[in-house]
């Protein structure tokens, strides 16, 4: 595959191109009057995955030689920023990538383009899974296809578990804790568990407690409980804020308390922290690593609460086609060509996601190795329990932002857990009840 005409744009280069939108078609006006040039923005930008996507893109062009697709790749600080301006304009922008965090707000604002009624009769539809299916499907609108899916599962050291004496990874929180405590020896440098304490550490703050309260947990919205009320007020989420911040306080580098992605995935990376709950896609960097060996880690499945079960909070995101769009028919051709069967397996590898394709997981690729926790998972849809989070609603942004801000305060000790637990579930109720 070669690397062409990707515009990996600078940040005003990409202002002025939302703004040259307002006026422009992306219709070749060159000899051939029936081509067509599609244009493409990517949101997760890294060099690596950026020539990946611009050679599925050769590859269907070759397919579909009347149409041609230009690659824009702003960068991931000012992606989402970027396509919501252009998005805004009107026209410039046929193919998007849409997450869950920004479809809703996408969708409500008229942005995106229904596929429901073009994707009857796809041939592709039987080769996705059935969560790829129920996302595509959505609530009756079908604004993205999914490229795959990002999971929680726990990695771990199994050299520091074996020295610590224990059999095998934790399969419970209370088993993470322990097994943490056991292992932290900050004299060695060595430490129990990478802590996310910055950016986003609400995400795995939410999965402890889903995990306690799994068993009334309403699944459709895992931040509700089957009787309506939110899941910070359910009694079982003390307890497992008990035992999620006493990982912290017990088995965590100090600096921990403001790491974010990047230093926690560094801390397993480095050989420091014993336990690491990442999605997927950390297994490249770790099989990259220059300080661990192949045997001296692995990945284990999602942990479980007191009653033997979790809840695993599926993230996903994938490709859809702009409302404002002239080309529709080419647009919705290109997204059904990179979620078919092929383009979709090697884009999910090479990114270590779980893959919106039902034939991959009798890949080898998935079936040895750190994948098998995944499959594990899989396999046993009635422990690892397949939830929703509300990502989709239009004050998400402002819950990261609070949540993030007092999960700070928590662990500076500004704040206890029963008032973290009924700050949140006044926001969520409040929140709630104003979108009724």
């Amino acid at each position: 595959m070669t690397y062409r005409r990707s515009a990996v744009a600078t940040t005003a280069g990409l202002a002025m191109l939302a703004l040259a939108a307002c006026s422009g078609d992306s219709t070749d006006s060159g000899e051939s009057g029936d081509q067509v040039t599609l244009q493409m923005v990517e949101s997760l930008t890294n060099p690596d995955r950026t020539v990946l996507i611009r050679g599925l893109l050769d590859d269907f062009e070759a397919e579909n030689p009347g149409v041609e697709v230009d690659l824009v790749s702003p960068p991931t600080e000012q992606a989402d920023q970027t396509i919501q301006q252009m998005l805004q304009s009107g026209s410039g922008v046929d193919v998007l990538e849409v997450r869950d965090i920004t479809v809703g707000p996408f969708a409500n604002n008229g942005w995106l383009y229904d596929m429901s009624g073009d994707l009857e009769g796809w041939d592709g539809w039987e080769a996705l899974t059935d969560n790829a299916r129920a996302v595509a499907e959505g609530d009756g609108e079908s604004y993205f296809l999914p490229y795959g899916f990002y999971g929680l599962s726990l990695f771990y050291r199994t050299d520091l578990v074996e020295e610590a004496g224990f059999d095998g990874p934790p399969s419970s929180w209370e088993d993470l804790l322990e097994q943490a405590t056991a292992i932290q020896d900050p004299a060695s440098n060595t430490y129990g568990y990478a802590f996310r304490g910055g950016q986003n550490a609400n995400g795995n703050v939410t999965a402890a407690i889903n995990a306690y309260v799994i068993d009334d947990l309403d699944v459709e919205d895992a931040f509700r409980m089957n009787d309506g009320s939110t899941i910070f007020a359910a009694p079982e989420a003390l307890d497992a804020l008990e035992t999620y911040f006493a990982l912290f306080e017990q088995a965590s580098p100090p600096s921990a308390v403001s790491w974010g992605y990047p230093e926690m995935v560094e801390g397993f990376n480095n050989g420091s922290t014993a336990f690491l709950l990442q999605d997927p896609e950390v297994i490249a960097t770790i099989q990259g690593s220059d300080t661990l060996s192949e045997d001296q880690w692995d990945t284990a499945p999602l942990l479980v609460g007191p009653t033997g079960r979790a809840a695993q909070p599926l993230a996903t995101a994938g490709w859809g086609v702009a409302e404002g769009s002239e080309h529709h028919e080419e647009a919705v051709a290109l997204v059904q060509f990179l979620a078919s069967e092929g383009p979709a397996t090697e884009f999910a590898q090479a990114n270590s996601l779980v893959p919106p394709i039902a034939s991959a997981a009798e890949d080898e690729f998935y079936s040895e190795g750190p994948w098998t926790s995944y499959v594990t998972m899989t396999e046993d849809p009635e422990t690892y329990v397949n939830v929703s989070q509300p990502r989709g609603v239009s004050w998400w942004t402002e819950w990261i932002q609070k949540a993030d801000q007092e999960i700070q305060s928590v662990l500076l000790g500004e704040m206890t857990h029963e008032e973290l637990l009924a700050s949140w579930d006044e926001f969520w109720t409040e929140k709630y009840a104003s979108a009724e």
